[in-house]
């Protein structure tokens, strides 16, 4: 009842002001607006050049010197898996500034619940490793997928290449059902690459090798060797690839089971506990203790950071056992 007087007297300035602005055809926070936004937007042009220089000079020096095996190169290495997989219109190094900017952003929002930096922090480094845990996982889905195509798809050109390796792909590119449309731009381009660009068959098939990635590097090979010292009963080499594409399908299911059950039972424990921590709030000495109290926020942060960090141990115990034919 206090504040009462104070929200009228409030309230009734807020309707003056707004009056005013129409009455008079007044945009006071146009000029405003119009500032904030030219202010944001030379922010991004400079970052963007910043980005863009940083992004010259890794490709100078990665050229130059081999990386090292650490954590930055782990990190580089996850990045770009990430952007490929999902097809992302950023380099690393715009990748980067827009996780940081985003880190800062949650954190600052975390402190104003927490009102501690320490435990923000804390539970902002969480929060983003169980997100970038996630994206892994589905990028790993995607990795997948795609191993199922091309070993699809050495199905289908295997049995034909007694013919010849690039009659088998034309004749196989005829029909859009063979060949998952993902991968079919790469195999026109091998072709208009022997045919068309003055490709020798190794250049193109090597190049058709590279952004197919290792599964077909046995292929590869074998078709190398069979184009250029063709002998009678040669081609049987390929039906070896279709007997190991059938094992590999087989393995990868079996770990498929396995890991769709760790997964669930993982976020099956992670309802269940979140579903009782939400049912023990309704209790007000408990509510208070664990949202108000600094030894509650502290138990809170623990909580957060150890589900975040065991999902993560999960993904990365079944990304160690991964499948055959992911990425080097």
């Amino acid at each position: 009842m206090t504040n009462t007087p104070f929200i009228t007297s409030l309230l009734l300035g807020l309707a003056a002001f707004i009056l005013f602005n129409a009455v008079f055809s007044v945009r006071f926070f146009q000029g405003l607006g119009g500032y904030l936004l030219s202010q944001i937007d030379t922010i991004a042009e400079h970052l963007g050049r910043y980005n863009t220089k940083r992004y010259v000079d890794r490709m100078k020096r990665e050229r130059l010197v081999r990386s090292k095996e650490n954590i930055y190169a782990k990190y580089n290495r996850l990045v770009e898996g990430l952007i490929l997989d999902f097809n992302m219109p950023f380099t690393l190094e715009s990748f980067t500034s827009m996780l940081c900017i985003c880190f800062a952003i949650v954190a600052l929002i975390v402190i104003l619940f927490l009102k501690s930096i320490t435990l923000s922090v804390l539970i902002t480094i969480s929060i983003f490793i169980g997100l970038i845990t996630f994206f892994v996982m589905q990028s790993r889905a995607i990795q997948a997928e795609r191993l199922e195509n091309i070993m699809d798809a050495e199905d289908v050109i295997c049995p034909l290449a007694r013919d010849g390796v690039l009659v088998a792909i034309k004749r196989v590119m005829e029909n859009d059902e063979y060949i998952s449309p993902n991968l079919r731009p790469y195999f026109q381009q091998f072709i208009d690459n022997c045919e068309n660009n003055g490709y020798s068959f190794k250049q193109a098939i090597t190049l058709l090798n590279r952004q197919l990635g290792p599964k077909f590097d046995n292929f590869t090979k074998k078709a190398i060797v069979f184009e250029y010292n063709e002998r009678k009963g040669m081609a049987d080499i390929f039906l070896d690839i279709v007997d190991e594409n059938a094992v590999l399908r087989e393995i990868n299911m079996k770990k498929e089971r396995i890991f769709r059950k760790m997964n669930r039972d993982f976020m099956l424990k992670t309802a269940i506990i979140i579903l009782f921590f939400l049912f023990a709030l309704t209790v007000k000495d408990f509510r208070e203790f664990m949202l108000y109290t600094t030894a509650g926020k502290m138990i809170n942060t623990v909580m957060i950071s150890v589900i975040c960090l065991s999902f993560a141990r999960s993904q990365m115990l079944q990304g160690n056992v991964g499948v055959g034919g992911d990425r080097k």
